[in-house]
């Protein structure tokens, strides 16, 4: 049998740990959670994502997506008299100097600053990310033809324009603009033909937030980032990418944050969530409509055909 001196010693342990974790959770207040975040940098306002979630009792962590890149794991968020900071070390220079991170929680929004790797300090803004409602019995509209085989009616570039239209084709023979449709879609699927020569690398961005990787990865291990993965978040269930110079079709369908990819006629991703953008994304504006956009600043790609079909709301 336990003495009153040990059982006066847990309950003074355990009162301890919870005033502990009522502290931490005070502290911490709400950041946790899924932000949308826009940079103000040079100019632009860059659209970018933050996740944060806890470990354990005391520790945060979470994943973060710049303007470009892939998301990026960070193993502690750290908090001080209600402020929270975090570092991203660099994403291909391994020599580089991280981006360090510092925000404040404000009526429900975050707020802070972002020092780059040039040194130079920007401001950025947090909104939480909303909820995309999903229709498990959507009712389906007339298909669209996204591309008509003859021109690039219906679509613009964001540049400089390489895009051209050749026996039918659609192609990017040489790294350049991404091309980005006039019309903007809400929940659709899409069906597109497509193929690429050896080494290439393109995309296809769903409402312009959500990319869809196209590349020449037969033959890998799957991964977020290669043939089929939802660009730095999802991960195919295998790699069915073929060679290069061969066509090979996409079947997506996206219904809130809902996604299923068919990828040559194997179901590769089904019915997942994405969680937010992927870097390179338009905008941060994810309950609003958003158009259909092609990677071409990366390699050439051609497309024979792009068909849209829109869930009527």
């Amino acid at each position: 049998m336990r003495s009153k001196a040990t059982l006066f010693t847990i309950l003074t342990i355990t009162v301890l740990s919870l005033n502990f974790l009522k502290t931490y959770a005070q502290e911490v207040g709400n950041i946790e959670g899924r932000w949308n975040l826009t940079i103000s940098q040079e100019g632009k306002e860059l659209p970018s994502w933050l996740e944060i979630t806890h470990s354990g009792n005391s520790t945060l962590v979470g994943r973060f997506v710049y303007a470009f890149g892939s998301a990026r794991p960070i193993s502690e968020v750290k908090m001080e008299n209600g402020v929270f900071s975090f570092a991203i070390p660099p994403q291909w220079e391994p020599k580089g100097v991280d981006m360090q991170f510092k925000g404040t929680l404000e009526n429900g929004s975050l707020k802070g600053t972002m020092i780059y790797t040039d040194g130079n300090s920007y401001e950025w803004a947090g909104v939480r990310a909303p909820k995309l409602p999903h229709n498990a019995d959507p009712v389906w509209g007339e298909s669209i033809t996204l591309f008509n085989g003859k021109d690039l009616e219906g679509w613009y570039a964001e540049g400089e324009n390489q895009w051209v239209v050749e026996d039918g084709i659609l192609k990017s023979p040489r790294s350049g603009s991404n091309l980005i449709s006039d019309q903007k879609f809400t929940n659709f699927g899409l069906q597109v033909e497509f193929r690429y020569p050896e080494g290439s690398n393109s995309g296809l961005y769903l409402r312009g937030r959500y990319e869809v990787q196209i590349a020449d990865n037969a033959g890998l291990e799957p991964s977020s980032v290669l043939f089929g993965g939802v660009y730095g978040f999802l991960t195919p269930n295998q790699m069915v990418a073929k060679a290069p110079g061969e066509w090979q079709t996409y079947d997506i369908t996206l219904i809130g944050r809902r996604i299923t990819v068919i990828a040559n006629g194997i179901t590769i991703i089904s019915e997942q969530n994405i969680p937010g953008m992927t870097g390179g994304a338009l905008d941060n504006d994810e309950v609003a409509p958003g158009p259909i956009f092609i990677q071409g600043d990366h390699g050439p790609v051609e497309f024979k055909s792009m068909v849209l079909t829109p869930v009527i709301e």
